[in-house]
């Protein structure tokens, strides 16, 4: 029997669980496990600026890769600049370990050097928080934590490491790589699922990330065009579902098409394919009607009837669901039906066409999605930010292959950049855009630095309207006349990213552009495109407002 460090055991279980990448804020109290991984080439080591952009890096990257992403910090300070990212990796489901370094074992409890009870303060923010005191289990432990973090629900786990005892030596007992086997839905749920999509008038499925996780798009576009069913998507799944399919009726989030809304509230079935209904995906809780009937499929039980009661709840993963959905369906073929497919379709194509706007004094927002449209490859992976800027992208790009965007339900300002690094290391030969705000790119914007570095040439379109828009427009709507800390005074981030060693260009009308981004491309460098845009048109919504109103006068 081999006799390793506890910094070594803690690489060897990271190597049998297939880990490829792990991001950090290297720190003194892990230090055991940062020296083992220089033995570990297979590993690559990613430090980052700042253990946030650690965090959003990781989670994003098992995002794009579907493997379990790992970040990792030291005690008390890096441990608490982490948790943004685990927070994110909470609401989006996401498989995440974190490793964080602990004090030692006899000092705790005497608030010592960076001290903090990690199993309380993350109780809230991830499935499971576990510090391990005996380098004889860390191999136990450790594969546990893996394993719960890809069981299930999907979400972060949280591992303290005190470090004497990653110094400890101990037998290196090699366990097995917990699998969980699928959950399958039971023959008489799926019979009674067709049944009541073939018995209801005005059907409706309700795409969620159970459907990207499991990457199941194809299974669910053969159903929904057997059984003649539209298929919307929830918050930040836009990718759950080919958006040019002529099946599809659109997303749910901020903003969308009114007509798709309706259509839902007079639903009399709504079939709810890995979607935990939030509060964003449901309009506040009022997307349903009073006695709404929904048939619920999650791989969570305990995400069935939270929001809305289920008159058939199936806990179950979501792509073994729909492989013995699809055996079992008989084509539907009620003109109704396909004639309200056919319309809600055509609602949204139209909803999501952009008009060529441009300008020369800004650059219009309209126009750039209209030329952003045509640019990028079709499995561009996009990453972006929280912020009112994302609601052109949310309205007018259309996703139309599965695992092409990468965002933050949580809400997260700086998740843009690092997002795309992370997505960037798990999919290499693959383009990846991040879009940001001026407010959210600023909070994270050193990592440039870190993508210069890892020689991952990602491109960052900056959306600068000098403010903090979201919370701008609602000052604006709630506290007219009576805006306050919300101005920003921006630098020029396109000299900033060159300074970084990036590729940086400034754009300030809509005809600009499209030269920017191939001259960007060609640099075949980490990006910075700065689109500076009218500070008065804070919102889509706000736009589409101005339009009509200008029209009708």
């Amino acid at each position: 029997m081999v006799k390793l460090s506890g910094g070594q055991i803690v690489v060897k279980v990271m190597e049998k669980e297939k880990v490829r990448k792990a991001f950090c804020v290297p720190g003194e109290s892990y230090l055991g496990v940062i020296d083992a991984l220089y033995e570990h080439p297979s590993i690559q080591l990613i430090s980052t600026r700042h253990e946030g952009g650690a965090s959003f890096m990781a989670e994003a990257y098992a995002k794009a890769s579907g493997e379990v992403g790992v970040c990792m910090a030291t005690r008390g300070p890096g441990a608490a600049n982490l948790s943004i990212g685990l927070h994110t990796a909470m609401q989006d489901s996401t498989p995440l370990v974190a490793l964080i370094g602990q004090v030692e074992r006899p000092f705790k409890g005497r608030e010592a050097f960076q001290e903090v009870d990690f199993s309380a303060y993350f109780s809230h923010l991830c499935k499971w928080a576990i510090e391990i005191d005996s380098a004889d289990r860390i191999s136990e432990l450790l594969h546990r934590a893996f394993y719960m973090a890809r069981s299930g629900r999907p979400g972060p786990v949280v591992v303290s490491l005190p470090h004497d005892m990653l110094e400890d030596v101990a037998d290196y007992v090699e366990q097995p790589v917990l699998r969980e086997q699928a959950a399958e839905s039971s023959e008489e749920a799926v019979r009674q699922t067709l049944l009541e999509i073939r018995g209801a008038k005005r059907p409706v499925i309700i795409a969620g990330g159970g459907v990207t996780q499991t990457k199941s798009a194809d299974l669910l576009m053969r159903l929904a065009e057997t059984m003649s069913v539209p298929v919307a998507t929830s918050f930040r799944r836009f990718d759950a579902f080919p958006n040019h399919h002529s099946h599809y009726a659109g997303w749910l989030g901020f903003g969308p098409d009114q007509r798709l809304v309706q259509y839902i509230k007079q639903s009399d079935l709504v079939v709810a394919l890995g979607t935990r209904f939030s509060q964003v995906t449901t309009q506040d809780y009022t997307l349903l009607g009073e006695k709404p009937r929904v048939i619920q499929v999650d791989i969570c039980s305990d995400s069935i009837g939270k929001v809305y009661p289920a008159m058939l709840g199936i806990t179950a993963d979501v792509k073994q669901f729909l492989q013995k959905a699809l055996s079992r369906a008989v084509p539907v073929s009620d003109q109704d039906k396909k004639r309200a497919v056919k319309e809600l379709h055509e609602a949204y194509m139209a909803f999501s066409s952009p008009p060529n706007d441009r300008s020369e004094q800004y650059v219009d927002m309209d126009g750039l999605l209209y030329d952003i449209r045509k640019s990028f490859p079709e499995d561009t992976i996009i990453t972006s930010d929280a912020g009112n800027f994302f609601g052109w992208l949310a309205r007018y790009y259309r996703f139309n292959r599965q695992n092409t965007y990468i965002g933050p339900t949580s809400g997260a300002m700086g998740y843009g950049l690092p997002a795309a690094i992370g997505a960037k290391a798990a999919q290499p030969e693959r383009t990846v855009v991040s879009f940001s705000g001026d407010g959210g790119f600023m909070m994270t914007m050193q990592e440039l630095e870190t993508a210069v570095r890892a020689q991952l040439p990602v491109i960052a379109i900056v959306v600068n309207n000098g403010m903090y828009g979201t919370i701008r427009a609602h000052q604006e709507k709630h506290f007219p006349g009576r805006t306050i800390g919300t101005e920003l005074s921006n630098p020029s981030f396109a000299q900033i990213a060159e300074l970084f060693g990036c590729y940086g260009e400034s754009v300030t009308a809509n005809d600009g552009f499209l030269p920017a981004l191939e001259r960007a491309r060609r640099s075949g460098r980490p990006s910075v495109i700065e689109v500076v845009t009218n500070p008065e048109v804070l919102s889509v919504s706000q736009r589409k407002k101005r339009q009509s109103e200008a029209s009708q006068s």
